[in-house]
């Protein structure tokens, strides 16, 4: 039985965030002191590292599960499919509906929920959830479809990654300028024309469970009761590029593909820096240099939107709308993420 992806869609917000918007911005360290650098420093800096030079915001007045909902659409009418047919919904996400100038997140009912009563799907049949398991969440959705569907529990489901992470960041903090806003949604189903080969899911929690975390603001004056996202960097860092390139080459391992049969790599667009050194590690695993065009990357204009970014890039690869990068029926390609748990996973598919 061949169990694949069968229709892509993504919403990308239309607020535009350029890295001069954060130029009056009072950065911050972790001791509320300010760093002692002019702010064009400091986000050249950060654009060297992370390559990101703008990113998206959603509109006030949409919220994550809108964006699903969106993405969703695109996705459903790309597999020309009936709703009414899906088995399973999964979002993944880490933070809810977030509503700007409020401080919690609203995941009462889920945002699976949501999208299935703003698709107004009828069928009772069609059971809707929430993955929460960090940047990785929507892989480890997709890796859930299909084993509810080896199993004979489903026949069609749809996996949503979607966040609007603007709303969950302190203005005072560097990497504030990572994140951003977006979703992307995928439609998988049996006895379709592509074939997850492989997966594999690890989490590390044995003191590396924290190194993304909640924490309130840098700024001494600012709400005691309002949490943001906050991450050791360098731990993560540090703890990606060497635990991402063995997960990789595990599934890779598993799938029974050569190395050299790999066409393209889509990997959680965190940051530039750490993606390039995790894909050079991988290939030296197999005493390979890095293959011209192997990773398209998104973060450069969309930023870091978490469970959002592979569906999102995968989806505009597909499509043909990120230059320089396509597929073509049978093409193998790899999934990979890293993020909050530490969670780490990875799919070999063939197109």
């Amino acid at each position: 039985m061949k169990i694949g992806i069968t229709g892509t869609g993504s919403y990308i917000p239309s607020i535009v965030t350029k890295n001069e918007d954060f130029l009056e911005h009072d950065f911050l360290g972790t001791d509320g002191l300010s760093f002692g650098m002019e702010n064009t420093v400091i986000i050249e800096k950060f654009k060297s590292i992370t390559g990101i030079a703008e990113r998206r915001y959603a509109k006030p007045n949409q919220k994550t599960s809108d964006l699903g909902y969106l993405a969703a659409q695109k996705a459903i009418q790309d597999a020309g499919i009936d709703k009414e047919e899906l088995d399973y919904i999964i979002f993944a996400h880490n933070f809810g509906d977030l509503t700007p100038g409020k401080i919690q997140g609203d995941t009462l009912p889920s945002l699976a929920t949501r999208v299935k009563h703003l698709l107004q799907i009828k069928n009772p049949k069609c059971v809707a959830y929430d993955m929460i398991f960090g940047c990785p969440g929507w892989i480890e959705g997709v890796i859930q479809a299909s084993a509810y569907i080896h199993s004979g529990m489903a026949k069609k489901c749809l996996v949503i990654g979607g966040e609007t992470l603007s709303r969950i960041i302190d203005e005072h903090d560097r990497d504030s300028m990572i994140y951003s806003d977006g979703a992307g949604a995928a439609v998988i189903e049996r006895d379709s024309s592509g074939e997850i080969l492989s997966h594999a899911s690890v989490t590390h929690a044995n003191g590396e469970a924290y190194f993304l975390f909640f924490d309130k603001t840098y700024n001494e004056a600012g709400c005691d009761n309002t949490r943001y996202i906050k991450m050791h960097g360098r731990k993560i860092y540090e703890f990606a590029c060497t635990h991402v390139p063995k997960a990789m080459a595990t599934c890779l391992e598993e799938s029974g593909i050569g190395i050299d049969q790999v066409k393209k790599i889509f990997i959680h667009q965190a940051n530039e820096k750490m993606d390039e050194a995790i894909i050079k590690r991988f290939y030296k695993l197999y005493g390979k240099p890095v293959p011209q065009d192997i990773m398209p990357m998104s973060i450069h204009k969309l930023g870091n939107s978490s469970v959002a970014t592979i569906p999102t890039l995968f989806d505009l690869v597909r499509k043909g709308e990120l230059e320089g990068h396509d597929t073509k029926k049978g093409d193998v390609v790899i999934f990979a993420s890293v993020g909050a748990g530490m969670n780490i996973n990875a799919i070999v598919y063939r197109i």
